[in-house]
């Protein structure tokens, strides 16, 4: 019996502190969370757009290599990861310029 007054009560109250409350958890999930991955997204994007020949990076998987040729049509780069030593991968897999890591680690 006690429950249900209960129940009853909290029906006939407004909706609008509900809203209001999803509201602030959806703003407080796209500004602490969404935002910054796209921001994150548009700089590794940028950084995939500006890649030269020569430039030392790191690819996904943590090599380290430079670039001896890009392919801008499907987006293949060629890396040299030791003398001599050529792999291709793909542009998508590239993430960070190796020189800054190096000189933010020192």
């Amino acid at each position: 019996m006690n429950l249900s007054f209960i129940t009853l009560q909290a029906q006939q109250g407004s909706i609008m502190p509900t809203l209001l409350m999803i509201g602030a958890m959806i703003a407080i999930m796209y500004f602490f969370i969404m935002r910054p991955q796209q921001q994150r997204q548009k700089k590794i994007q940028e950084f995939r757009n500006q890649l030269k020949v020569g430039q030392e990076v790191i690819t996904s998987g943590g090599i380290y290599g430079k670039i001896t040729y890009i392919d801008a049509n499907n987006s293949i780069v060629n890396l040299e990861i030791a003398n001599g030593v050529r792999i291709r991968v793909d542009k998508s897999c590239l993430f960070a310029n190796a020189e800054a890591t190096q000189e933010g680690a020192q």
